[in-house]
């Protein structure tokens, strides 16, 4: 019940995270204001980091900024120590 619950919560977190990186990436193309690196990383922080990690390269978005993908790249293997850990598969 709890590995169900917590599946259905990784998938709406990675659902907003990745509505909120395609908006970024919309509006940075348009240079409009854009949504702040912090909003980005709390997003990834509670979970939404898998979605991200998939979109930085497949749409070419902060793939280049090394302090903004080493940080994601350190919750994403913060992430999975949790998942392994918890026993959570």
């Amino acid at each position: 019940m709890i590995d169900t619950i917590f599946l259905i919560y990784l998938i709406i977190i990675n659902l907003a995270s990745g509505i909120v990186f395609i908006y970024d990436k919309r509006v940075a193309i348009k240079n409009h204001r854009r949504v702040p690196e912090r909003t980005l990383h709390v997003l990834e922080l509670l979970g939404g980091v898998f979605t991200n990690i998939v979109l930085m390269y497949s749409i070419h978005h902060k793939n280049r900024k090394f302090r903004y993908y080493g940080v994601t790249w350190v919750m994403m293997i913060g992430w999975i120590v949790i998942i392994y850990f918890t026993n959570l598969k």
